[in-house]
């Protein structure tokens, strides 16, 4: 018998499906108990039950970030806490486990402040965090990781704890996923930023203009953080009529600076090549989702990523080949400036350049078919390691272990043995107990 303040449903009862519903839709959890959380206590009596009777423990929030489908176990679904608390004079806040961006980034905007999201306002602030997060201001303020003040966590042993820099645990969070528990809330810092220049500039796709981009990053300030997208365009109304049917490079610009030192900044860019579409502007940090304009609907898509040392703009380029098969839509991001600083976060491999990652709409094609392909380009691109946010959907152990130095790895490997030696959190990127 399980007792929580939110309900509690089993396969075929009304609500099961909807509660297990999320927005990657190439997969869905099946388990023999989905408990819709309503705060800690209800986390606490669903790890309790799971680990009474050996049950693996899955924890889903808006569903983004589908690492491996649950079959039987328990999943705690988090999404009905959705507490946002923002403490104006320490520049923090505290989120709760199924937040979303969105709200966080309203809530700190009333008091002048911004998190460090990402460009989807829409996916979970925790998990995005607990991956690393590589947001729109990574360059200027690192990554979301870095700015985490303290977690609330259940563990396999269904205690609630408080962690705060210091604890054994708190660093393998930061970049360790969701091995370790369930985080019910945490602190995070905010940033003094109320608006930015930025938007998105697009050009004709070629590896001359992935080039163009290249070069022109080399030179920019960290308070410029950029990324582009090499996206074929369907032709339908929907997409605006310079892009329509059209290999397209979209060029992603976020600048904390003002406006006029933002122009002057992509004045070199702008002159790389014919211009089909201009939207850099001045922008309130609230409408930030704008700049990748990343679709907010649920649908079925996998991909996979890789952090480079430099940047081949030929090998990018035919990456993105709209007329293979599988078709990929390539992304790749700017890094350095403060995602390169030294930290106690255990996201791996600072030293990189680029994050390169593609994804592919499935519309049908076989999974498993697109993911062995998505692997086999990136063997090809001699990345320097993995970065698991990238990971939409399953990645391999070698994937797992590929994003962190291999003594980072081994620590989490021992402090798995030692916090949650049964693996009962193991519906993720997984990371087996040592030994």
């Amino acid at each position: 018998m399980i007792r929580t303040r939110g309900p509690v449903f089993r396969p075929g009862e009304a609500g099961y499906d909807a509660e297990r519903d999320g927005f990657q839709q190439a997969g869905r959890h099946r388990p023999d108990l989905v408990v819709a959380a309503a705060g800690a206590d209800d986390v606490r009596a669903a790890v309790e039950y799971a680990a009474a009777r050996d049950l693996p423990v899955a924890v889903q929030a808006t569903g983004h970030g589908l690492a491996v489908t649950a079959e039987g176990g328990v999943l705690v679904a988090t999404r009905a806490m959705a507490d946002v608390r923002v403490d104006p004079g320490a520049r923090t806040a505290w989120v709760a486990a199924g937040a979303r961006w969105q709200r966080v980034i309203e809530e700190a905007a009333r008091h002048g402040l911004a998190p460090l999201s990402g460009s989807s306002p829409h996916v979970g602030a925790v998990g995005y965090t607990l991956g690393g997060g590589l947001g729109l201001l990574a360059r200027r303020y690192g990554y979301a990781a870095d700015h985490v003040r303290a977690f609330e966590i259940v563990t396999a042993d269904a205690r609630v704890r408080r962690l705060v820099p210091g604890d054994e645990l708190f660093g393998a969070l930061l970049g360790g996923g969701g091995n370790f528990g369930v985080v019910t809330g945490m602190e995070i810092a905010l940033v003094p930023v109320t608006r930015l220049y930025g938007g998105g500039l697009y050009f004709p796709a070629s590896a001359e203009a992935v080039a163009a981009w290249r070069d022109w990053t080399r030179a920019v300030p960290d308070e410029l953080t950029s990324a582009i997208g090499l996206i074929p365009f369907p032709d339908v109304p929907a997409v605006p009529e310079p892009l329509r049917g059209r290999h397209v490079l979209h060029v992603r610009v976020a600048f904390s600076g003002d406006a006029a030192a933002g122009e002057r900044l992509v004045a070199p860019l702008r002159a790389a090549g014919p211009l089909l579409r201009d939207t850099l502007r001045e922008l309130p940090y609230t409408e930030s989702a704008s700049i990748s304009d990343d679709p907010p609907f649920a649908h079925a898509y996998a991909g996979t990523g890789v952090l480079l040392d430099d940047l081949d703009p030929a090998a990018a380029f035919e990456a993105a080949d709209p007329e293979a098969e599988p078709p990929c839509i390539v992304q790749v991001r700017h890094l350095g400036g403060a995602l390169a600083a030294p930290s106690p976060t255990l996201v791996g491999h600072r030293r990189a350049r680029y994050a390169l990652h593609v994804v592919t709409p499935l519309d049908g094609r076989d999974p498993a078919a697109v993911r062995a392909a998505h692997r086999s380009l990136a063997g090809t691109l001699k990345g320097s390691g993995t970065f698991l946010n990238f990971q939409y959907g399953p990645a391999t152990a070698e994937q797992v272990r590929a994003a962190y130095e291999p003594d980072v790895y081994a620590e989490l490997a021992r402090l798995k043995a030692v916090h949650d030696p049964g693996n009962l959190f193991r519906f993720n990127h997984n990371i087996p107990p040592a030994g």
